[in-house]
């Protein structure tokens, strides 16, 4: 380790046990409401509210109406340290909103005929031997995946280890399924019987795309999504061409979290300052569920394509019918004791009943970045916030500016 980097995580370790006992010592309080906002106007001055308090320290929102991009604006920075302002172009983790671009992904071979939604992952993964709770259970199938009601267990703890750093190789989805499959073999109930959210479910759906498609899940994305949306500030890597808009991830130091920051990622941690720190490049192993980086103007392509029969600019990746089925039809739901009563699972997205509007929703989050996509399909609307903290209330956000007049 370079004296350079020993210092940086010599300087954290400390100030976390600094932090970890002011924690302790800190008066208990909640969330704290962010009230409400009746106007454009209303809303951007709560975010540049939030900002200043560097909580998140910069966000990136995008509004979509009919096929259109109504409104794109950045708030606060990208890069505190490094001075670089958010815009609609900077570039943040997705996390898990990866996975909408993983089910449209196989929507579209569906449509081409090469797999179907009810066919069993055997015929595709040889490999893919799970155990049902009882000898008589069915097979998992594709639709179980995409509506996370397969069975499988979630990788919990160990996601949070599954990353590699800029200068180190990729890695292969299918390989690293069934590297890390074994693990997650007993299922947790029976398929079809419920909706569970699990990350390997997604890591099945990618080696599928891999098997049917003969390139890897990435390069199929790549071709099949991203360019023809002409989304070029999104890729699974960072590109030459993204380096100006890069958001580097961040996380408060006065966070309960914080504490285990040195033990998970402490080679990840670029520096500490201000109260914050702020990490590194690095990319996730498991790109299928969580593996995109791109800008929100991307991101409001995609949603203008899915707000507008699976179209954008002239430009389809998925048709009418695809597009019914992921956001109306073949809902599941969650088990009897979730606490989210109004929610239930779909085709990637989650399904809820926003004051009596039909919202479909997918968030993100991971190290250093949050995200939040939602569609009101009877009202052509999408909306898309990325930031650069994971504690921020990124959700709240996005729910206000769903109430307002676009």
């Amino acid at each position: 380790m370079a004296l350079a980097e020993w210092r940086t995580w010599r300087t954290l370790v400390v100030l976390i046990g600094l932090a970890a006992i002011a924690l302790a010592l800190w008066p208990r309080r909640g969330t704290q409401p962010l009230g409400d906002v009746a106007t454009v106007p209303e809303l951007e001055a709560l975010m540049e509210r939030l900002v200043a308090s560097a909580t998140p320290p910069g966000m990136s929102l995008v509004v979509v109406r009919n096929g259109d991009v109504v409104y794109a604006k950045g708030y606060g920075w990208a890069d505190g340290p490094r001075r670089i302002a958010a815009t609609p172009q900077t570039v943040y983790h997705w996390f898990s909103c990866t996975k909408i671009a993983t089910a449209i992904a196989i929507l579209q071979l569906r449509e081409r005929g090469a797999l179907q939604l009810d066919d069993p992952v055997t015929k595709y993964l040889p490999f893919f031997t799970v155990h049902t709770p009882s000898a008589s259970g069915s097979q998992v199938t594709i639709r179980h995946l995409l509506t996370h009601s397969s069975g499988l267990p979630d990788a919990g703890w160990r996601i949070i280890g599954w990353v590699h750093h800029d200068n180190e190789p990729a890695v292969n989805q299918t390989a690293m399924l069934q590297r890390v499959l074994p693990r997650y073999v007993n299922l947790a109930f029976e398929p079809g019987d419920h909706a569970e959210y699990t990350n390997i479910g997604y890591m099945v759906l990618g080696a599928i795309i891999e098997r049917v498609t003969g390139r890897t899940y990435e390069d199929y994305v790549r071709q099949e999504i991203l360019l023809p949306l002409a989304m070029e500030h999104t890729d699974f890597v960072y590109k030459t061409s993204m380096a100006s808009d890069e958001a580097a991830g961040s996380h408060p130091l006065l966070h309960s979290w914080s504490v285990m920051i040195p033990f998970l990622a402490g080679s990840y941690v670029r520096e500490v300052t201000a109260g914050r720190v702020w990490f590194k490049r690095f990319y996730n192993d498991q790109t299928p569920p969580t593996g995109l980086i791109g800008s929100a103007a991307d991101a409001a392509r995609l949603l203008s394509a899915l707000t507008n029969g699976g179209q954008f600019q002239g430009r389809r990746i998925l048709s009418q019918e695809s597009v019914t089925a992921m956001v109306r039809e073949g809902y599941v739901d969650g088990r009897e004791d979730d606490r989210r009563i109004n929610r239930r699972q779909g085709i990637g997205w989650q399904i809820y009943r926003d004051r009596d509007r039909l919202m479909i929703r997918h968030d993100g989050g991971g190290l250093g970045f949050s995200s939040v996509m939602k569609l009101y399909p009877d009202e052509g609307l999408g909306l898309a916030l990325f930031t650069n903290d994971v504690t921020c209330q990124a959700s709240g956000v996005v729910s206000l500016a769903a109430g307002l007049n676009w």
